[in-house]
């Protein structure tokens, strides 16, 4: 079928009752361009104002209804083809309405739909067609998820006679040095009244476009009834996919009727083979690959849940270039944009189907839709995802209650036959918390405690111990006061009895936040094979070294590689006070963000980054972090998500001659660390110092530096140096050309500097842009964790001296930004638009 896009043209609105409507009160529609997140454009509230989307997990945005309207002509020439519009992903419970008549509905935010629209239409030149979608978001998810038409949207046109959409299907079976057996299945639709017999024409060809295999044959569709075609090719000499070579190929299909063209469809795949096993572990064209995994939520940090192909590109690259080679999709599916990028980029995915089955978490989320829908969205997913060498595992489900329970793993084995029904090239795996499936038994123990201790109580004339909070808390709550407790629930013998069968249904063992458990199941279970789904970011040097000593251990996932959008404040820095004498887990409003990703919503890495990729092996410089001087001597307190109050800086104006801690992260057997010169000694670092020292000084500004010696030689160093003389403002554009097609953007970077090009993070101003040409200012901000500032407004304050401004193309030419800042001079930035 012909796919043509189907963003443009479209307008929106606030979902308005038809009866106050009649009563007068009107909510213009205003024009938009796909994709397009109706959310963060809303105005936040802290609780006890506006109905918000479950408070801080939606990170204070307030829920609501949208209505999205196009209109668009059919010629006539298309009367008695076939006319789907396809939906990339509409978050949430969307209804499709087709000249005012009911056309589909999909509950699922996450899930690829189509429309069968021909039926509805009107056809000629003059026709006046309207589509209108409407979408709800409201309590119905642990983060942010934003609203709307918010991916990508098509226009499919085809012949009664067809390739079925998603009907190309590539797969490698059969793969040594000298020749890889590529087969092709073909799924043809006949809707005509006829017996048809057509030409299956198929063409391989490389990444130059050169013919590396070819074949024809005949299939015969019979009214009705769909056909497959498979046909067997073979490519000599194939380049394989991996991480670090992705060679990639393109299957097109054409069908023919009397050399006439009937239909033909495209596709890109690589020629890899997996294997797995308890003592090799996952090994992708005959070598073993650990998983440094990144788990990673949907939204694009200041585009909201707009999901846009170089957004998607960008986030995959700069979670490479920071040491990741897996990407686990949390806790939906990945976009098809984010695969594209992936193949492309050589990045592994562990895509997800769901974050609830039968048992809800949210007032009002998938769990009322489940039952009916999951096999539909399953089917989405996988043959969203078949043709991507990326994906080498689909999970169906994250941190599910009925895990623990025999119903709960019967629902495991359904969910995961009938992923391999569809695609059985891949692993199924399952992200399992072992103290949330046994959540109830342990509710029982601790009932049980409770009445005895009040029973106690009762018995010694003293006051009854109440029940305390934790029935109030969230499923992430009780986790972050937990730390320890839960690592140690995860290796019970109750949770080894109680997730035995869960487990059994997967061929990958997905543990959340259970390390204790790999060794343990080595000798307990000695043909399962462990997946760490979700690991706590500040153990990463343990969990690794797990990793590196088991064969059945093939990775580790940390939470997570990105911040993200909504269960605010997990991972912030937090001191006992007397006023807070227990770390809190959700932080009040206006906090925005998680503030636990290696890199900020802006893309920009934070230390953790850079100690995770020195435990990966793959940094052999030393790093330096400092804690923020101003809470020097406080006692912290921060969850098992958050890492140090530090900041790679040498810049802290006001605390000159105060005490100061100093974090080194480092490879080696020591390292010396020296401030203007003068050294303060050297000090074991490596992996039995878990990759990190500290030293404690008096801050003095000018230059720190870190040089890390093995065996007496220097190894690496990293030198930080403190910002002098006037602020500058400068601005910088990733790329210097970008295109009006495939979702392409342009990303400014806009930092504070001295003359010497010294990041200044200590005097943040408001920076206001001005875009002109041919694009406009797609979102702009920072990355502040606790900003009441909009994604949208032309004026943000910098933090830590950076912020980020996104455009998007309108059509070629150039796009003019000016920014300017007080008591800076304006900077200008031009990008051409092809």
């Amino acid at each position: 079928m012909i796919r043509t896009p189907f963003n443009d043209g479209w307008q929106t609105r606030p979902k308005v009752n038809p009866f106050a409507e009649l009563s007068g009160t009107k909510v213009p529609f205003r024009p938009v361009t796909l994709p397009h997140d109706a959310m963060i454009e809303r105005e936040r509230a802290a609780p006890g104002g506006e109905v918000t989307m479950e408070g801080g997990a939606g990170a204070y945005f307030p829920g609501g209804v949208y209505e999205y309207r196009k209109t668009f002509a059919v010629p006539e020439e298309h009367r008695g083809k076939r006319i789907l519009v396809e939906f990339e992903g509409v978050y949430r419970d969307a209804v499709v309405f087709v000249n005012g008549d009911y056309a589909g509905q999909r509950p699922f935010g996450y899930s690829r739909f189509r429309i069968d629209a021909d039926r509805f239409l009107r056809y000629g030149d003059d026709s006046a067609n309207e589509i209108r979608v409407e979408a709800r978001a409201h309590r119905d998810s642990r983060w942010y998820t934003g609203a709307g038409i918010y991916r990508d949207t098509w226009l499919l046109v085809g012949e009664v006679v067809r390739i079925a959409p998603d009907g190309l299907r590539v797969t490698t079976p059969d793969i040594d040095a000298r020749r890889a057996v590529v087969e092709v299945a073909t799924l043809v639709e006949n809707d005509s009244i006829a017996i048809r017999t057509v030409d299956v024409v198929t063409e391989i060809r490389d990444a130059d476009g050169s013919t590396v295999a070819r074949d024809t044959s005949k299939i015969t569709v019979l009214p009705g009834e769909p056909a497959t075609a498979r046909q067997r090719l073979y490519v000599h000499g194939p380049l394989l996919w991996s991480p670090d070579t992705p060679a990639l190929y393109t299957t097109t299909v054409t069908l023919k009727d009397s050399d006439a063209e009937v239909d033909a469809e495209t596709v890109t795949f690589g020629i890899r083979s997996l294997r797995l096993d308890p003592e090799h572990g996952l090994r992708i064209n005959g070598g073993t690959v650990k998983l440094r995994g990144a788990c990673v939520h949907h939204d694009n940090g200041v585009l909201g849940a707009a999901t846009f192909a170089r957004a998607e590109e960008r986030r995959v690259q700069l979670l490479k270039d920071a040491g990741f080679n897996a990407i686990r999709m949390s806790h939906n599916p990945m976009s098809k944009a984010m695969l594209d990028a992936c193949d492309r980029l050589g990045m592994l995915v562990v895509d997800e189907a769901f974050d609830v089955w039968t048992s809800g978490k949210s007032e009002f989320d998938y769990s009322l839709n489940f039952p009916e829908w999951w096999e539909r969205d399953i089917e989405a997913m996988v043959a969203k995802d078949v043709n991507h060498p990326s994906v080498i595992m689909y999970s169906i489900g994250n941190e599910i209650p009925e895990t623990g329970s025999p119903l709960g793993a019967a629902w495991g084995r359904k969910l995961a036959e009938k992923v391999r029904a569809l695609d059985d090239t891949r692993y199924v795996t399952n992200a399992v918390n072992g103290m949330l499936a046994v959540m109830s038994e342990l509710g029982k123990l601790r009932g049980q405690s409770q009445q005895k201790a009040e029973q106690r109580a009762e018995q010694e004339g003293e006051q009854e111990v109440g029940a305390g909070e934790s029935e109030e808390k969230g499923i992430n709550t009780l986790m972050a006061d937990a730390g320890d407790m839960m690592n140690a629930i995860s290796a019970s013998g109750l949770v080894t009895e109680k997730t035995a069968e869960s487990f059994a249904v997967l061929d990958v063992a997905g543990m959340n936040y259970a390390e204790a458990r790999y060794t343990l199941d080595k000798d307990l279970f000695p043909n399962r094979i462990i997946l760490g789904t979700e690991t706590f970011p500040t153990r990463i040097d343990g969990n690794w070294r797990l990793v590196r000593q088991h064969g059945h251990v093939i990775g580790d996932f940390t939470w997570t590689g990105w911040d993200y959008l909504g269960e605010v404040g997990i991972g912030r820095p937090q001191y006992l006070t007397p006023d807070a004498p227990r770390p809190a887990h959700t932080a009040p409003y206006p906090y925005l963000v998680a503030d636990c990703g290696d890199l900020d919503i802006t893309g920009h890495r934070r230390p953790a980054s850079y100690y995770r990729e020195i435990v990966f092996g793959l940094r052999t410089q030393p790093y330096i972090a400092v804690r923020r001087p101003e809470h020097h001597g406080k006692t912290w307190a921060g969850t098992p998500w958050a890492w140090s109050d530090s900041l790679a800086s040498w810049t802290w104006p006001g605390s000159e001659g105060n005490p100061i801690t100093i974090e080194v992260y480092g490879d080696a057997d020591e390292v010396e660390l020296l401030v203007n010169g003068s050294s303060l000694g050297r000090r074991p670092v490596g992996e039995d110092h878990r990759f990190r020292t500290e030293f404690d000084t008096t801050y003095e500004p000018g230059e720190l530096l870190a040089i890390t010696y093995r065996d007496g030689t220097e190894t690496g160093r990293h030198t930080l140096r403190s910002a002098t003389g006037p602020i500058e403002l400068r601005a910088t554009a990733d790329r210097p050309a970008i295109t009006t097609k495939g979702g392409d953007l342009t990303y400014v970077t806009l930092t504070l500097t001295d003359p010497n090009s010294t990041l200044h993070t200590a005097t943040d101003r408001p920076v206001r842009l001005e875009v002109t040409g041919t694009g406009v200012l797609l979102g702009f901000g920072s990355a502040d964790p606790a900003s009441e500032e909009r994604f949208d407004a032309h004026e943000r304050r910098t933090y830590e001296g950076r912020a980020l401004a996104v455009l998007r193309p309108t059509g070629p030419g150039k796009i003019h930004l000016t920014a300017t800042a007080p008591e800076c001079a304006p900077v200008d930035v031009v990008v051409t638009v092809e």
